[in-house]
């Protein structure tokens, strides 16, 4: 069995058909996916997604399991694009057993299943579609915070989960819900600090303890 194949299927692969291995996004980035979805012309549509394939895993089946670009997924989705160009990164399709197919998932890093509160799930409750993910606000933060500069882009899996949950104990809910923009700046702050020092993409040129 063959786990990093990377084979491209050269046909449109319906969105519905897609099974989320995380139960999180970031809203507010879906939301700003749509928006540059709609404002690109038409001509244009099948360029992009041929340009922006996402990756799947091979599951018992032929199920096919999204490891990445779960806010695009979700924004074509939302924007009723029924399909996307996949790529096949992993073939688990001969694992015959749900628990072992699930710690090869677990194995190779490619799901996450925590929820909107940090917690870790059992897999049986990962969405079974795209349109099935909830919205967790500190994802959200987390991929402001990459974009502003906070911490470096990594090909590391869900590294912005990981960021999500150091800002999940560091900034309260109701901060985050009232006043995004200040706990965007709260969390620029906590990014540059010696706290965040152990997460993914740190690079803070000296860090400091962060400020109470």
């Amino acid at each position: 069995m063959n786990g990093h194949i990377h084979e491209p299927l050269l046909r449109a692969t319906p969105i519905a058909d897609l099974r989320p291995t995380q139960f999180t996004v970031g809203m507010r980035e879906v939301r700003v996916k749509q928006k540059a979805w709609r404002d690109r012309k038409s001509a244009d549509f099948e360029k992009f997604l041929s340009a922006h394939m996402v990756p799947v895993i091979l599951g018992p089946g032929g199920k096919r399991y999204l490891i990445d670009h779960h806010h695009l997924a979700l924004a074509l989705h939302l924007e009723k694009e029924p399909s996307v160009f996949v790529f096949v990164a992993g073939d688990l399709s001969k694992v015959e057993n749900e628990g072992a197919f699930w710690n090869m998932m677990d194995f190779h890093g490619w799901t996450h299943p925590y929820d909107a509160k940090g917690r870790r799930r059992d897999y049986a409750d990962l969405p079974k579609s795209v349109d099935q993910l909830k919205d967790d606000p500190y994802r959200s933060l987390a991929g402001e915070l990459r974009v502003l500069g906070g911490f470096a882009k990594l090909a590391v899996p869900f590294a912005e989960f990981v960021w999500a949950d150091f800002l999940r104990g560091q900034i309260k809910p109701a901060a985050v819900e009232e006043d995004f923009d200040a706990a965007l700046k709260r969390a620029l702050e906590l990014a540059k600090s010696e706290d965040a020092s152990y997460l993914p993409g740190w690079c803070a040129p000296r860090g400091k303890k962060a400020k109470k």
